[in-house]
Parts: C-alpha cells; sequence; structure tokens
C-alpha cells in the first residue's frame, strides 16, 4: 500500500509498504478515507524528536472497516468508524479509571500508545490506504453510514477532542472568560470548545493573519502578539483582571514575542500572568522531555524555566497531559450529528495522499493559508 514515510528532517515521501494484517483477534483492518496532518506531527518532520527514517506518519484517522479478527464483536466489514489517536486496551488501570491516553497495556514500559508516532509503541500510522486497529472493540468509535460530515468526523480523533481537553483540565464553566494561546487547529478547537461549554469571552493569542481571522469568525477577540504584551492585551479586555482560565495549545516549540527564535516557557509564564489570581491553566500543548533542536542545555532536556513563583503566589492552577479522547468523543460526535458543533471551519485543504509531501512542508511554513489539512487516501 501506499504510505507517508518520514525520510529525515523536513522530508516525507510516499513510499510502498506491507499491507496491514489481523495480528491478534481483537484487530481490525481499516481502508483509511480520511487521515489529517497534525501540528504534532510537525515536530516529528523537523527532526525535532528521536524519530528514526522509515516511519509511518499519521494518528489522525477515519475510514470503513475491511476486515475483522475472529474475536470482535461489536464491529462488522463496512462500518465507518473514526480512532482516538491514542491507542488503548480497555481494561488496566488508567484506562478504566478514563485515562485512555495513558494506557498501561499497549507500550510497555510507557504510559500510552499512539498510531504513528515516536515513542508510542509499534503501531504504523494511518497516513497510508490501510491502518491496523488493536482493541478494535475499544478504539473504534461508530459513525452513521456514507461520507457526510467526513471532514467534521475526522477532527474526533484527535483535535476536536484535544482542544475540548484543554478547556476540561482547565475546567473551564459557564459565564468565565479564556485565554487561549496558540491559533493553530488546536488552539482554534479549544477556542471554539469553550464556547460551546459557555464561555463569555474567549482571546486567542497567535501572530498569523490566517490564524487570527479564523479566532474572529468563530466570536472570539484575536490578539496579536506581535503588537505588544499579549497579557498586558487580554487585561485591557477584562478590566486590568485577565481572564479566568487559560490553555496552552503551543507546547514547547513556542515563538518569543517580536524575534525570530523560540522561548520554550514563553506561553506557560504568559497565561501565569494572563489568568486572574486562583484561576486555572490546561495545558494540552505537547511537551517533551528530550528536544534535540532545543536553543539551550536545559531546553535539550526538557527543563524550562516557569515562572513557579508566580504561579503559586496567585494561587493557580495547572492541568497538564495529552488528551484521553474516548473520554469526548463520543459526546462530540453526537454534537456533530445533530448539528450543534462544527469544526471542521479549521480545514484549510482536502488532498489525495500523493500531495502529502508538499502539503507537509506548506503547513509547516504557516503559508498559503494552510490551518489544517485532510489527507484522502483514495481519492
Amino acid at each position: 500500500m501506499r504510505a507517508v514515510v518520514y525520510k529525515g528532517p523536513f522530508e516525507v515521501a510516499i513510499e510502498q509498504v506491507e499491507d496491514p494484517r489481523i495480528q491478534h483477534p481483537n484487530d481490525v483492518i481499516v481502508r483509511v478515507t480520511s487521515t489529517a496532518i497534525c501540528g504534532s506531527d510537525l515536530h516529528m518532520y523537523e527532526g525535532r524528536t528521536a524519530a528514526e527514517p522509515g516511519i509511518v506518519f499519521g494518528h489522525e484517522n477515519l475510514g470503513v472497516v475491511e476486515e475483522t479478527g475472529e474475536g470482535v464483536t461489536s464491529l462488522s466489514r463496512g462500518d465507518r468508524v473514526v480512532m482516538p489517536f491514542n491507542v488503548a486496551c480497555g481494561f488496566c488501570k488508567n484506562c478504566t479509571a478514563g485515562f485512555t491516553g495513558f494506557c498501561l497495556t499497549v507500550n510497555p514500559g510507557f504510559a500510552g500508545g499512539a498510531y504513528g508516532y515516536v515513542a508510542m509503541g509499534p503501531y504504523t500510522g494511518g497516513q497510508a490506504e490501510y491502518v491496523r486497529v488493536p482493541y478494535a472493540d475499544f478504539n473504534c468509535l461508530k459513525l452513521p453510514e456514507g461520507t457526510e460530515k467526513e471532514t467534521d468526523f475526522v477532527l474526533l480523533a484527535d483535535i476536536f477532542p484535544t482542544g475540548y481537553h484543554g478547556n476540561e483540565l482547565a475546567d473551564v464553566r459557564p459565564g468565565e472568560s479564556v485565554a487561549v494561546y496558540g491559533g493553530g487547529p488546536v488552539g482554534l478547537m479549544a477556542a471554539y470548545s469553550a464556547m460551546l461549554r459557555g464561555a463569555s469571552k474567549v482571546f486567542v493569542v497567535d501572530r498569523v493573519a490566517e490564524r487570527l481571522q479564523k479566532a474572529e469568525e468563530i466570536g472570539a477577540v484575536p490578539i496579536d502578539f506581535t503588537q505588544g504584551n499579549p497579557a498586558e492585551q487580554i487585561k485591557e479586555h477584562t478590566d486590568g483582571q485577565g481572564t479566568d482560565k487559560g490553555v496552552d495549545a503551543v507546547g514547547y516549540q513556542a515563538q518569543a514575542q517580536g524575534e525570530d527564535r523560540e522561548e520554550p516557557a514563553i506561553v506557560l509564564n504568559s497565561l501565569v500572568e494572563t489568568v486572574r489570581p486562583t484561576g486555572a491553566l490546561g495545558v494540552p500543548g505537547l511537551y517533551v522531555p528530550s528536544d534535540p533542536g532545543g536553543p539551550d542545555d536545559q531546553a535539550k532536556k526538557g527543563m524550562l524555566m516557569v515562572s513557579i513563583g508566580r504561579l503559586f503566589e496567585k494561587g493557580l492552577r495547572m492541568g497538564t497531559g495529552q488528551c484521553n479522547v474516548k473520554r469526548y468523543n463520543r459526546h462530540l460526535r453526537d454534537m456533530i450529528i445533530e448539528g450543534r458543533a462544527t469544526p471542521s471551519f479549521v480545514v484549510s485543504h482536502e488532498l489525495p495522499l500523493d500531495q502529502a509531501p508538499s502539503a507537509y512542508e506548506k503547513f509547516d511554513k504557516r503559508v498559503e493559508g494552510y490551518t489544517k489539512v485532510v489527507l484522502h487516501p483514495h481519492a
């Protein structure tokens, strides 16, 4: 089958790789109809992880069940399904507690597994014509038949639940104000989710014009951090108080204000200043224990200069960690079905699989309006 294969920093290629096969009675094989490029994929694409050449990318996958293992009971050939990026067993201590992003079974020695991602287990990615889904009864979420709302449903694999998760980590409640740092796909989903949860006012901080425009289109207040300190800009909109809650949808590759360099802790420190005393921060943005491209020796070891003193002084709470997609994807799916949510507004491009190499390059450079790319392997 054809698949997107990592060749080295800033290079992916479409290559023929081995077709997936049933390896366990609980497996299914899914014919991938839609698979999205994620901002997290760019960390590997840029050589900012320990990913080795040869890995097949793709953890945001939707398709149709093609083959089932003999132990699968709830799925049949022809079922349309979307899979959380988390590969989870469903029965370990963390899974039964709802923390499927930290499964203790699927990736021995590490809490959590994922498709096509470095250090997240032996699970081939879905930016390909087919993908194997382990523990399929648990990991597949059924969708309505047909092709309707395809670009909405594929976002259930990761970014819609992850944006929602940022709000859950910050305990966003109706009537509260929220600052979201980062206007990429996850940041826009976090802002959108805050509104779905009843937030009274939502700010989105970024510097890319297309992203700020998207934020404004959904009713958020765009804050361009190149025009001045974003925390101070937001305080001007909140009578000097700051927001009730904040979400970091950027992570460790944050850009320094007014300079063309990275400052890994700047978003965390900006949120500490943005959120009012006794508020809360949700941090779904990616931070890693090792960053080969870090701007200094400490950052390369995943150790950042975070203003813990101010965090303590203000009595702020902070929740972190990757999204437990299954905790949210069923009710978010139902909101899409009922027309209450349309997350596909973030999708800027739908392309055949063969155009993945140029799509990665353009998405990485934030050019030509590339905000979210969905690939169709069988187009």
